[in-house]
């Protein structure tokens, strides 16, 4: 397997590439060496895809607007449920 250009690839098509591995493994079709190779590769796509939800997730903020028209954000992740 070739290495992978993370500078070109999208989340999207890096979580493909690493279903496709996870199936292939899963279906103990493929030699020894081969598995390790894919396994390599799927820990690589997998911290890739990992750094790229973490970065989206940083970058959602809720928007507020005060009752004298102030705006302000705070992450998303600290909003109350009601």
């Amino acid at each position: 397997m070739k290495e992978i250009d993370f500078s070109k690839i999208t989340f999207e098509d890096a979580l493909i590439q690493l279903e496709s591995i996870v199936r292939e493994l899963e279906s103990g079709r493929i030699k020894l060496d081969d598995a390790v190779e894919a396994y390599e590769k799927a820990v690589s796509l997998k911290k890739f895809c990992e750094e790229k939800l973490k970065a989206a997730q940083l970058k959602i903020e809720k928007i507020n607007i005060s009752p004298d028209g102030e705006i302000s954000t705070e992450p998303l992740d600290k909003i109350e449920e009601n």
